[in-house]
């Protein structure tokens, strides 16, 4: 297994590891790998893996590259909405995994 893969495999496992401590049992893997794959370009800056749920600028840096780009939701109100009831969700995790957030995200906004 390349190293890239190794990392990749291991933000996976964070992931999977966190949606389970936010509740979600019933794990869709293509999606999270989907997610996951996506992720493969920063896979090497740690702070880039990690979302902020305290953070307003980093919660709309969500809203406008995620939301509105990757899943085309344009609506401003409806996306931070979703993006803000995920980081509620996740805010007993001090390290939110990127690829866990997304997820939830997409699941959250449908």
């Amino acid at each position: 297994m390349s190293e890239l893969n190794e990392k990749l495999a291991k933000l996976k496992i964070q992931a999977t590891n966190q949606l389970g401590e936010c509740g979600v049992s019933n794990i869709d893997d293509e999606l999270l790998d989907k997610l996951v794959g996506n992720l493969r370009l920063i896979v090497d800056n740690k702070d880039a893996l990690l979302v902020s749920g305290a953070d307003e600028s980093e919660l709309e840096t969500v809203r406008k590259n995620f939301v509105a780009k990757k899943l085309g939701i344009e609506d401003k109100d409806r996306g931070m909405a979703g993006v803000k009831a995920v980081a509620d969700k996740m805010s007993g995790i001090r390290m939110k995994n990127r690829a866990a957030f997304y997820y939830l995200v997409q699941k959250e906004l449908g």
